[in-house]
């Protein structure tokens, strides 16, 4: 059986990366004969990284062949299908959709996370294209409002979770032995911190420095940057490191899936702007602290009874912190049985698919 996965993938961003990782394996246990090429902005990156066939995301010819060669077009997982980040994505994914619909093929929408959508024509593509796919998963009710306000009802729809929540935690060898090489004592409080630049955020970079400065002053915490967009996420760490008076540790490699699992896992609290570090926590059983960016953080937070810090223009040093400390000084800090559904939520988008290939 051919699947042919359309996502945001071969940027270097260790969330898609690990969404890929997370569907793969998942999909593979279920069905090794599973054969899977992706879509890619860099197929050769794609190619190495997750064992795949790939083609690049611009190369319509060779994409129509992969469409007419597959059973099934996976379009997932992620914020693929929203218009605030780029209005342009959204375009092209849908048309994505349409030629694998045209070309007689099943369609799923993957664990997806929709919108926000702006703008009327865009509303109305998205309803006319996305009502004629074969299943939808989301990875939360906020997904489900907006298809219910899109008025997107005609595919079975299912409310299911991020992929990355069925992936199997690892162990902790390799963080030890990057905490090792940065001479980070494992008596220590870790706290790991993952960032990525976003619009108006000044105050959060402000508020993050002056927090983290606190906390090594006040409980001899060590400070690590985790990045999860390669190297993107490295400046950004930087932006508020060079803020702080005191040292903090910025990571400047680009990690597989496994090792940056590995990293969170040795930390003992991640405070996170990006949504799949604080997956990756969960994941780990790792204290986490959200600030949000966008509605896909608050939904993820709430899921599992949780609530952001704020906002990046709203969070405040004093929030930080204190949230921080209290997180160390827990002992139930997050609910593991919503956790634990989540993880069996995520693996039924799987197991959909594989019964939609069979069908």
């Amino acid at each position: 059986m051919n699947i042919l996965i359309s996502g945001y993938y071969g940027s270097k961003n260790g969330g898609d990366e690990a969404m890929l990782a997370a569907m793969l394996e998942v999909l593979r246990e279920m069905d090794s004969e599973i054969s899977a090429t992706v879509i890619s902005l860099n197929p050769e990156y794609t190619k190495k990284r997750h064992k795949v066939d790939a083609v690049k995301w611009l190369d319509i010819f060779s994409i129509i062949k992969k469409i007419l060669a597959a059973d099934l077009l996976i379009s997932g997982g992620g914020s693929l299908l929203q218009n605030v980040t780029s209005r342009r994505s959204l375009y092209y994914y849908l048309g994505i959709i349409f030629l694998a619909k045209f070309f007689g093929r099943k369609v799923m929408l993957y664990a997806q996370g929709i919108g926000p959508i702006r703008g009327a024509f865009a509303q109305k593509l998205m309803n006319w294209i996305v009502n004629r796919v074969d299943l939808i998963t989301v990875r939360d009710h906020g997904s489900l409002e907006e298809l219910k306000n899109l008025k997107i009802n005609r595919p079975p729809i299912f409310c299911t979770a991020d992929p990355v929540l069925a992936i199997k935690p690892v162990p902790l060898t390799f963080g030890k032995k990057i905490l090792k090489r940065l001479k980070i004592s494992s008596n220590k409080k870790i706290i790991g911190v993952s960032v990525r630049r976003w619009i108006n955020w000044q105050n959060c970079q402000a508020a993050l420095a002056t927090a983290l400065d606190k906390l090594v002053t006040e409980i001899d915490a060590a400070i690590i940057f985790i990045p999860m967009q390669f190297p993107a996420d490295i400046d950004a760490a930087k932006s508020i490191s060079e803020l702080m008076k005191n040292p903090a540790a910025v990571l400047e490699d680009e990690f597989t899936t496994g090792e940056i699992l590995s990293l969170v896992g040795c930390t003992n609290v991640l405070i996170s702007i990006r949504l799949h570090a604080l997956i990756f926590a969960g994941v780990m059983s790792v204290p986490m602290l959200g600030i949000s960016y966008d509605p896909k953080i608050e939904r993820f937070l709430d899921s599992i009874g949780e609530k952001p810090l704020g906002n990046l223009s709203e969070v405040t040093a004093e929030k930080i912190f204190t949230e921080t400390i209290k997180k160390l000084d827990a002992k139930n800090f997050h609910d593991e049985s919503l956790l634990k559904n989540l993880r069996e939520a995520a693996l039924k988008n799987a197991r959909l698919a594989i019964q939609l290939l069979k069908k």
